[in-house]
């Protein structure tokens, strides 16, 4: 995406100098084209960047230079961004939620068990679809923040199979109270791992999907763990 902004300040070529090395300097940024003519910064982006961002890159709110973007809504374009980067993981729980719900449909009431345990085999065999594309990437990408795969690697290999073989256990009905505890006991577990780095605020690839897609660390991979772990716990809960 390319966006222009207004840039004050500038009063030579060194400035322009200045200005156009700095906004380069950010992180995701392709290209800047910078005019202290105009007062405009022409930039091109990998995905939306924020204002304050490019703002800091300047010397911040102190600075002589001063970047501001009169043509576009920051709000707006905040929300394309989260959208687009988070595009794959939305479609796949949409896809999930839609078919498991439409199983539902030919039922002559709706079946809370069973509903969720078509959803956890989707989720498990579709993610582990993803994960199987690229194994060692995907086990790469896992060793950067799971607790066990920073001190076994070849945790991240077993992972992706245990998660296929919980899909099609869910799948199957193959003992509900087994599955379910193990579960409940890996999800768990992966999830440490990814709340320390959401919380240290590490840049980090989300291995949920394995290597296909580059999808940044975030609350929406918390969201999906927990999400997991409840619908596990749940049904732990009713058999009990």
């Amino acid at each position: 995406m390319t966006h222009t902004y207004t840039v004050t300040g500038m009063t030579c070529s060194g400035c322009e100098a200045k200005v156009k090395s700095n906004l380069l300097s950010v992180p995701n940024v392709v290209s800047a084209q910078v005019s202290k003519t105009d007062n405009t910064a022409i930039i091109e982006m990998d995905k939306h960047i924020p204002l304050a961002d490019f703002q800091k890159a300047l010397g911040g709110e102190a600075s002589k230079y001063q970047i501001s973007a009169p043509n576009h809504n920051e709000t707006s374009d905040q929300t394309k961004s989260w959208f687009s980067t988070y595009k794959p993981i939305l479609l796949i729980f949409g896809y999930i939620l839609a078919i498991t719900l439409l199983i539902q449909l030919s039922n002559q009431q709706f079946f809370w068990i069973q509903w969720m345990n078509h959803f956890m085999a989707g989720f498990f065999l579709v993610f582990s679809f993803f994960k199987f594309l690229n194994l060692k990437g995907f086990a790469e990408s896992y060793a950067m923040y799971d607790i066990v795969a920073k001190k076994w690697k070849a945790w991240g290999y077993v992972y992706a199979f245990t998660e296929l073989g919980l899909g099609i256990a869910y799948l199957i009905g193959f003992n509900p109270l087994a599955t379910n505890i193990i579960t409940v006991t890996v999800i768990s577990v992966s999830i440490i791992g990814v709340l320390q780095s959401v919380l240290n605020k590490q840049k980090i690839k989300c291995a949920c999907l394995g290597d296909v897609f580059n999808l940044p660390m975030s609350t929406i991979t918390i969201i999906e763990d927990a999400l997991m772990i409840g619908m596990s716990a749940g049904m732990l809960l009713w058999m009990i």
